[in-house]
């Protein structure tokens, strides 16, 4: 488990900053009439935040498998 949660280190940091940027979008930018699909709610604009953040630090995440290269 602790070598799991080692190989997906950037992932759970991702997903953690871009749940708090998400509530603080919702807090200080929002949406003042209500009608805005992600940004009227917290609690979307903190799923939507999470999922962002988790997919883009991923991205960085290094593959455990070597690639073998055919000349």
């Amino acid at each position: 488990m602790k070598n799991w949660m080692q190989k997906n280190k950037l992932f759970f940091i991702g997903a953690f900053t871009g749940a708090i940027v998400g509530f603080l979008y919702w807090n200080y930018v929002g949406c003042l009439t209500g009608n805005c699909a992600i940004t009227a709610n917290p609690i979307r604009s903190t799923i939507y935040g999470t999922v962002v953040g988790s997919l883009f630090l991923s991205f960085f995440n290094k593959s455990s498998k070597k690639q073998v290269h055919n000349d």
